[in-house]
């Protein structure tokens, strides 16, 4: 019953972002036959290291969604304080609803079902406009975007360029 739930409101979601769509992304199904696998670029935003680059990430919805997050993985090469070296997206709005075990985080920065797919992609171009320093899932990039600005711009200019040459 969940996944048929979870799999109408995703539709739902879809269709409103056809007919709607927001700047600086767009998104569509990996295979029409699967509503849970989503594509998204993400266009870098302006006045940033990113700006100009097309970011691909694919979206992994859980069959209980929108009672849990999805998961937003970039396919694209990325460089920044808050996406692990596999893609993952590490924000807030991603981690499970609750309390965080690490105390971290207030449980109303973390998922909630009102989040859509809109505000989960408007979340992660916001990350990329700021980094979260603080509690990085790519350390590396974080002591880089703190203490060597410069090297930190290098290293995204490439992801940039690649991004791209994949168009």
């Amino acid at each position: 019953m969940a996944a048929t739930q979870a799999s109408l409101l995703l539709q739902k979601q879809l269709t409103d972002l056809y007919k709607t769509p927001v700047d600086g992304f767009s998104a569509g199904l990996v295979d029409e036959s699967n509503v849970f696998e989503w594509s998204v670029t993400i266009m870098g935003p302006a006045d940033t290291p990113y700006e100009g680059g097309f970011f691909n990430a694919i979206m992994s919805f859980p069959s209980n969604y929108p009672n849990s997050p999805p998961t937003v993985r970039f396919t694209s090469e990325m460089w920044h304080p808050n996406v692990y070296s596999d893609g993952k997206v590490c924000i807030s709005i991603l981690h499970a609803p609750g309390d965080d075990p690490n105390g971290y985080e207030l449980a109303s920065e973390r998922w909630s079902p009102v989040h859509t797919v809109e505000s989960i992609v408007l979340s992660i171009i916001s990350m990329l406009s700021s980094p979260n320093d603080e509690s990085p899932a790519n350390v590396e990039a974080a002591k880089e975007w703190r203490e060597r600005r410069g090297e930190f711009r290098k290293k995204v200019s490439r992801c940039v360029r690649k991004s791209q040459e994949m168009c």
